[in-house]
């Protein structure tokens, strides 16, 4: 099927994307043999940083060629290009001629590409595309006008903005992706020595929460292996734990709770094979939002799959050594499940 433009634009802050976003590129990629999006946003939004935003737009358009970029990327990229006179990007309040002529240069010197239309849904578009045409055609007088191409400008089809999801994006997840919500989903980090009612508050909690909870899989496969686990297992369990996380997290409700986390594991290989796979080590280092350590002022439920208490008080004192190591903050929460969930609610309320 022939299509009416040879290669598009899409410039955007995609903070986070939205559904509205992802309607006005699914139009342009219509219209257009080949698509350019580039994002961009000075100062960053929390949670919105250029990873995140590459991440979102690589899951969503595989295929649609993506420069996004902050002006620590831009640098990079210009010097991996032997670019020496590198601009910085526009603060967000600056002239719309400035962003222009920005997007412009990005085009012509860092891409070395020129577009012959540019979508957006409001009328600066029609701006945007002048200028447009001008710069490239300074470059090469035989190119054509860039055309403006403005679609749901009143917000019709997708109802939705940038500045509303990004005030509650949990009430406005109807308009994001799975995977782009997941991202605003906070993840909570429950530790503690067996049989320290880790798991018990884990489901209490995700049940309070009203969310999903992670069950702990190296318990899962040291039962299923009848506790004969090898070396190699330390490394495939932390990686089937954070893979439980990425599954979950996009069908959470604003938390996610984990019943262990890769530091679990690593304390395990130590123990076990006095040793740790570094890519172990680098999963130990996995970030939450909330971490909770139980503490072990409970018996000893001894069910066959347990060490002994001694090991039981290394481990707890190990957790406790780590977090403080790592300067990471927590709480301790003691007492029956009631009481420990009142504790992680109040705590929560902080956050």
């Amino acid at each position: 099927m022939s299509k009416s433009f040879q290669r598009g634009l899409i410039v955007g802050k995609f903070c986070p994307l939205h559904k509205g976003h992802e309607y006005l590129i699914a139009q342009a990629s219509e219209a257009c043999a080949d698509l350019l999006l580039i994002s961009y946003t000075k100062p960053e939004f929390p949670l919105c940083g250029p990873l995140e935003r590459e991440r979102w737009l690589a899951l969503s358009f595989p295929h649609i060629q993506r420069l996004v970029i902050d002006d620590a990327i831009l640098q990079r990229l210009c010097i991996e290009r032997g670019i020496a006179d590198i601009p910085e990007i526009p603060h967000n309040d600056a002239a719309e001629e400035m962003h222009r002529q920005f997007v412009g240069w990005l085009c012509l010197v860092l891409l070395e590409t020129t577009v012959d239309a540019v979508f957006t849904s409001e009328d600066y578009g029609d701006g945007f595309a002048a200028v447009l045409t001008q710069c490239f055609q300074q470059h090469d007088p035989g190119l054509p006008v860039v055309t403006h191409i403005k679609l749901d400008q009143q917000r019709i089809t997708v109802p939705v903005s940038g500045t509303r999801v990004r005030l509650d994006p949990h009430a406005n997840r109807a308009f994001l992706s799975a995977h782009v919500y997941a991202s605003f989903v906070k993840k909570i980090c429950l530790l503690g020595a067996e049989s320290s009612g880790k798991t018990t508050l884990a489901a209490a909690l995700a049940q309070h929460l009203q969310t999903l909870w992670v069950p702990e899989y190296g318990r899962e496969l040291w039962v299923a292996k009848e506790g004969k686990l090898q070396f190699e297992d330390m490394e495939a369990i932390a990686v089937r734990q954070l893979a439980s996380e990425d599954h979950l997290g996009p069908q959470a409700d604003q938390w996610l709770v984990c019943d262990t986390s890769p530091l679990t594991t690593l304390l395990y290989s130590l123990a076990m094979f006095q040793r740790a796979a570094d890519a172990l080590q680098q999963m130990a280092n996995t970030q939450y939002d909330c971490i909770i350590l139980c503490d072990i002022d409970i018996p000893l439920i001894q069910d066959g799959t347990r060490q002994d208490h001694a090991f039981r008080l290394h481990q707890q004192a190990w957790y406790v050594q780590q977090l403080r190591q790592r300067a990471l903050p927590y709480l301790l929460v003691r007492g029956n499940v009631e009481e420990r969930l009142s504790q992680v609610m109040g705590y929560l309320a902080g956050k």
